[in-house]
C-alpha cells in the first residue's frame, strides 16, 4: 500500500490539518465546558460546592486544569524534541482520555481536581505540539491560514459546548453534566484514527538525520519529485539552518542567566521572549474571565437569571465563531502585527464601556439598571469579535514561526506554557475578583488591552508572507530590538531581497545534478563540510603563527 494511502500535495496538507485541528477542538471544548458545569445544580450539590463560602475552592477546581496544561507544555519541550510531533500527540491524547474518564466518574472534588489535572498535562502536551507539526509541514501562502484556521475550529468547539451544556441544563440528575463532559472522548477517538498513518515533520526527521524519508515527506506535500529543483533547494535550506543553530547553540541555564556570548548571533532569548509574549498577553487581555466564566459574570455582574446567561453565552459563542472566520483572508493580507495591535485596541474599548456601564449597574437605586446591564452584554459580544479576529489565532502561531528550528518545539512549549501559567491566574482569580471588586475587576482589563499596542507596534517583527527560513535569516542580520523602524522587518510583504535569495538558488541548484546535490546538502556532509572548513580556518592561523614567531625571532 502506497504511504499515506496516496495522498499528497494539498490532501496531505488537509488530512494533517483535521488532525490538527481536532486537537484544538478538543482544547476548545475543554475550555468552555466546564463553565457550563460549574452552574449545574447536580454538579455543585454532588461535589459539595453550593454556596458562596465555595466560591474560592471552586474556582480551585476550575483552574487547577490549566496547571496541568502548564506542566504538560514543560514536558513537551523535552517530549517533543525526543519522540518526534506525531507521537507526542498521541502520548498526549492518551493522558487526556485517562483524565476524562476520571472526571467523569467523579463524585468527590479530590476525583475531580485529579481527573482536571490529568487531562491538564495532556492538553498542554498537545497544544504545545500541534502547531508547530502543523507549520512544519504546510507550505509558506497555507501555514498562517491552516492554524488560524485550527483556533477558529477551537472556538467551535468552545461554541458546541455551550450548546451542550446549555441543552442539558434542561435535563436533571448526573446526565446534565457527566454527558457534556464524556463528549470530549469523541475527539479523541478521531485523533487516534488519523495521526497514526500522517507524516512526521520533515524539519524534525532532518534534524535527527532521518534524510531520506524527509527527501520524501517534503515531496510528498509539494507534490513534486524527490529529485525537483525546489524540493532539493528547500531542503537545502532546512539543513542551513540547522547547522547554524547547532552552531550558535546557547544551552538553557546559559539561556535563564541571559548569557548568549558568542553564541547569541541568532537571537535565541528574544525570540523565546517575543513568542512567549503572545501567550501572556492573549490571557491578559481578559478572554479566559468571560470563556470559562461568562454565565457566572452575567448572572453576578450583569443580573441574568441562570437560563438567561446559559442562553446568552451559546449565543456569543456563535458569534465569536463567525467573526474569527475573518481572520483567515486577514492573517496574511494584512500580517500578524496589524491583527494583534487592531484587536487590541478594540479590546480596550470594549471593556472600558463594560466597566462604565457594570458601574452604573451596580449604583443602589438606579433607575436605568436595567438599561446599561443589558449595554454591557452587548459590548461582551462585540469584545469576542475583536479577540477572534486578532488574538485567537496568532498568539498560538507566533511562537512556532518566529522561533527557529532547534527552539521551536521549547519555544512552542515554552509559549504554551506562558499562556496556561497566566491563564490559571486569571481563572483563579475571576470568581473572588468580581464578588469583591465587582465594576473596578474589569479596570484591570482595559489597562492591560491599552498596552498591548504599543508592545506589538515596537517590538513584535512581522512573520506574515515567509518561509521560516527567512525568520531565521531576519535575526541573524539585524540584532536591533526596537523593530518598528526596520521595514523589511514590519512588512506584511514578504522582502524582496528574500525572494531574489530564493530564486537564484532554484536556478542555481537546477543547473546542478541532483543526486550530487542531494548528497551535499544532507546535514552529516554539511556538518563534515563546516568541520573542514574550521579545521583549515585553525591550521592557517597556526601557520600565521609561526611565521609571524620565526619573523620576529629573526630580527
Amino acid at each position: 500500500m502506497k504511504p499515506y494511502f496516496g495522498l499528497r500535495g494539498g490532501w496531505l496538507t488537509f488530512w494533517v490539518s483535521v488532525a490538527c485541528a481536532t486537537d484544538m477542538t478538543l482544547f476548545g471544548y475543554d475550555q468552555g465546558v466546564f463553565g457550563g458545569v460549574i452552574v449545574t445544580p447536580d454538579f455543585l450539590d454532588t461535589l459539595h460546592l453550593d454556596g458562596p463560602q465555595n466560591t474560592s475552592l471552586l474556582g480551585t477546581v476550575t483552574a487547577i486544569y490549566d496547571v496541568g496544561c502548564f506542566f504538560g507544555a514543560v514536558i513537551a519541550c523535552w517530549l517533543g524534541e525526543k519522540l518526534g510531533r506525531k507521537k507526542t500527540i498521541l502520548v498526549g491524547t492518551t493522558i487526556m482520555t485517562i483524565g476524562a474518564i476520571i472526571q467523569i466518574s467523579a463524585y468527590s472534588v479530590a476525583q475531580m481536581i485529579t481527573g482536571r489535572v490529568i487531562a491538564g498535562i495532556g492538553n498542554g502536551i498537545n497544544t504545545a505540539t500541534a502547531p508547530v507539526w502543523q507549520s512544519e509541514t504546510s507550505t509558506v501562502r497555507w501555514r498562517g491560514k491552516l492554524v488560524v484556521i485550527e483556533m477558529i475550529l477551537n472556538i467551535a468547539g468552545f461554541s458546541l459546548s455551550n450548546w451542550m451544556t446549555y441543552g442539558f441544563s434542561y435535563l436533571h440528575g448526573p446526565i446534565s453534566w457527566r454527558f457534556p463532559l464524556a463528549f470530549q472522548l469523541i475527539f479523541m477517538i478521531i485523533l487516534f484514527s488519523t495521526v497514526p498513518w500522517l507524516p512526521e515533520s520533515p524539519r524534525w526527521l532532518i534534524a535527527h538525520e532521518y534524510e531520506d524519508e524527509a527527501f520524501q515527506i517534503l515531496a510528498d506535500l509539494e507534490d513534486k519529485g524527490v529529485d525537483d529543483p525546489f524540493i532539493l533547494t528547500q531542503h537545502k535550506e532546512i539543513v542551513f539552518a540547522i547547522q547554524y543553530e547547532r552552531d550558535n547553540n546557547v544551552g538553557w541555564l546559559d539561556l535563564l542567566l541571559g548569557r548568549t556570548g558568542a553564541s547569541g548571533g541568532t537571537c535565541t532569548l528574544r525570540r523565546l521572549i517575543l513568542g512567549a509574549g503572545t501567550q501572556a498577553m492573549q490571557q491578559l487581555a481578559g478572554i479566559n474571565v468571560t470563556s470559562y466564566y461568562l454565565p457566572t459574570v452575567l448572572i453576578n455582574s450583569v443580573g441574568l437569571d441562570n437560563k438567561l446567561a446559559r442562553l446568552l453565552a451559546a449565543c456569543n459563542s456563535v458569534s465569536y465563531l463567525l467573526f474569527s472566520l475573518i481572520a483567515i483572508p486577514k492573517v496574511e493580507r494584512w500580517g500578524r502585527r496589524r491583527l494583534m495591535m487592531y484587536a487590541a485596541a478594540g479590546q480596550c474599548f470594549c471593556y472600558l464601556i463594560i466597566t462604565i456601564l457594570i458601574r452604573y449597574n451596580e449604583l443602589p437605586g438606579y433607575a436605568a439598571s436595567k438599561q446599561v446591564a443589558s449595554g454591557s452584554v452587548a459590548f461582551f459580544f462585540l469584545y469576542y469579535v475583536f479577540f477572534g479576529i486578532g488574538w485567537q489565532g496568532v498568539p498560538w502561531l507566533y511562537p512556532v514561526e518566529i522561533n527557529s528550528l532547534s527552539m521551536r518545539t521549547k519555544g512552542a512549549a515554552i509559549g504554551t506554557a506562558t499562556n496556561w501559567a497566566f491563564n490559571f491566574m486569571v481563572v483563579e482569580i475571576t470568581p473572588i475578583g468580581i464578588q469583591t471588586l465587582h465594576w473596578k475587576f474589569y479596570i484591570i482589563w482595559t489597562i492591560f488591552n491599552a498596552a498591548f499596542v504599543p508592545i506589538v507596534y515596537f517590538f513584535y517583527p512581522e512573520t506574515a508572507d515567509r518561509t521560516l527560513e527567512d525568520i531565521d535569516r531576519l535575526f541573524r542580520e539585524d540584532h536591533g530590538v526596537i523593530v518598528c523602524r526596520n521595514k523589511e522587518a514590519i512588512s506584511p510583504k514578504r522582502p524582496w531581497g528574500y525572494v531574489e535569495h530564493e530564486q537564484s538558488e532554484v536556478r542555481r541548484n537546477s543547473s546542478i545534478d541532483s543526486r550530487v546535490l542531494s548528497r551535499g546538502s544532507r546535514l552529516q556532509s554539511v556538518a563534515i563540510a563546516a568541520a573542514v572548513r574550521e579545521q583549515e580556518r585553525e591550521e592557517r592561523e597556526e601557520e600565521k603563527g609561526s611565521v609571524d614567531y620565526q619573523e620576529k625571532v629573526d630580527t
